[in-house]
């Protein structure tokens, strides 16, 4: 119990740290938050001044995954990461503070983020 308890605080801190980075680099920018679990990945584009979600992307929808195609790996990751991009541009969003949670900038993570920047998304 006590090394669940201690990786949870571990967690906390580390959210808090990122969170406390965003806040503060923020300056009026939209924030593009990533979630990932173990079958799939989520991002969407959030405007903290409205308190509004303004666009969003997922491994679910049929366009990235679709039945019998996997949904955890780096291309579904690429995929979601380019659809961000293009429905930041629709909605006419260019800049973003990226957001990854507590989720270390690597993998999955990563491979959407370098795909929503080829879409033209600055963060």
């Amino acid at each position: 119990m006590k090394a669940q308890k201690r990786l949870a605080k571990r967690k906390q801190r580390r959210d808090n740290r990122i969170g406390n980075r965003i806040r503060r680099d923020a300056h009026g920018r939209p924030r593009l938050s990533v979630f990932k679990s173990n079958r799939h990945i989520y991002a969407q584009i959030i405007d903290d001044v409205e308190g509004r979600t303004v666009a969003a992307a997922s491994s679910l929808e049929a366009s990235v995954g679709g039945p019998g195609k996997p949904a955890s790996n780096c291309e579904a990751a690429q995929s979601v990461g380019r659809l961000i991009g293009e429905r930041a541009k629709e909605k006419g969003i260019e800049e973003v503070v990226f957001d990854r949670g507590s989720f270390r900038y690597h993998g999955r993570i990563a491979a959407l983020a370098d795909a929503a920047r080829e879409q033209g998304l600055k963060f």
